[in-house]
C-alpha cells in the first residue's frame, strides 16, 4: 500500500530525515567529497548527511529536525572534513549549529501529512569553517534546469550499509545511481512527488541510499542538484518505487535569500 510503504525515514528511523546508508556501493577514497557534512546529535551519534555550501551553513534534509523533538541549539553538531565518524581524525571539524532553517512550506506533522517536495534546509553553524584541502565549500548549480534521465549520479554516506543488519558506516561510503523518468516517479509515488521540485533515482535491487543518507547531495557531472530526502519503506534497494531527492536548483532563490540576510544575534530558532 502507498500510504504505508511511504514511510519517509524520519526521526531515527527514516532513510534520510534522519538516518540511511549507502547499499551495495563501495568505500570512498578518504576526503574525495572535502565538502560532505556528518550531521549528529548529542553523543555523536550520525543521522544525516549534509553539504558545505558557504563557510558558516550546511545543506540538508528538512526532515533531518523536528522542532518538537530537538528543542535547543546545543542538539545538532556538523562534522566536516570526515572519513571515520567513529575516529578523532586530525582532519575533522567539529561545529555546534545554532540555527535550523527549514523551509518554510515543510512542517514536519507526520508521515502521511506533509509536503516532502519542500524537504530542504539549511543549518547554520556556530563558527565559519576553516578551508583546507579537507573541508572544502561545494558550488551550487547557476540556475533551475532539467536534468535527464537515465544520467549515472552520485550519493555517499554513513547511513545503513544493509536495511536487514540496520548497521550504519564508520567510514564514507559512495553508490552510482541512474536517473528515473520524472513520470515513473509520479506514477509510483503519487501525490508525494513534485516534478517541478523533485527527481528520483532507480534502484537495480543492489545499488541505493539507505537509512542514514538522507539530506546527502546527489552529485551529477560533478555538480550537487538534489538533496536525498525518501526512499521505500523497509527495502531501500527496491526497484519498484524510485528514490526521490529534492531539486536544489529550484530552492535557489530560497537559499540566497536566506543566508544573504542580515541575521540577528543569537537569534531563537
Amino acid at each position: 500500500m502507498i500510504l504505508y510503504s511511504f514511510l519517509l525515514l524520519i526521526g531515527i528511523s527514516l532513510a534520510g530525515g534522519m538516518e540511511s546508508g549507502i547499499i551495495g556501493g563501495k568505500e570512498a577514497k578518504p576526503n574525495s567529497r572535502p565538502y560532505m557534512a556528518s550531521i549528529q546529535i548529542k553523543n555523536k551519534h550520525h543521522t544525516c548527511g549534509g553539504m558545505l555550501i558557504r563557510e558558516d551553513y550546511v545543506l540538508t534534509a528538512a526532515h533531518c529536525f523536528n522542532h518538537s523533538d530537538y528543542s535547543g541549539r546545543d542538539h545538532f553538531e556538523v562534522v566536516l572534513g570526515a572519513h571515520n565518524i567513529k575516529k578523532d581524525e586530525k582532519s575533522q571539524q567539529r561545529i555546534p549549529v545554532i540555527k535550523y532553517i527549514q523551509h518554510p512550506k515543510f512542517e514536519r506533522k507526520n508521515e502521511n501529512n506533509n509536503d516532502y517536495s519542500y524537504d530542504i534546509m539549511l543549518l547554520k553553524l556556530k563558527n565559519k569553517a576553516k578551508l583546507n584541502k579537507y573541508v572544502k565549500v561545494m558550488s551550487l548549480p547557476k540556475k533551475n534546469g532539467k536534468i535527464p534521465a537515465n544520467v549515472k549520479c552520485s550519493i555517499a554516506g554513513w547511513g545503513f550499509i544493509s536495511p536487514e543488519t540496520e548497521v550504519g558506516s564508520n567510514v564514507l561510503r559512495e553508490v552510482t545511481l541512474k536517473l528515473q523518468f520524472s513520470f515513473e516517479c509520479k506514477n509510483k509515488w503519487q501525490h508525494y512527488f513534485n516534478s517541478e521540485r523533485m527527481i528520483c533515482s532507480v534502484s537495480d535491487g543492489k545499488h541505493a541510499f539507505c537509512k542514514g543518507d538522507s539530506g546527502s547531495p546527489l552529485i551529477c557531472n560533478s555538480k550537487p542538484q538534489a538533496i536525498a530526502s525518501y526512499t521505500y519503506k523497509g527495502n531501500c534497494a527496491n526497484k519498484t518505487y524510485p528514490q526521490a531527492y529534492v531539486k536544489i536548483s529550484y530552492f535557489l532563490p530560497w537559499i540566497k535569500k536566506t543566508i544573504g540576510k542580515k541575521e540577528r544575534e543569537r537569534e531563537r530558532t
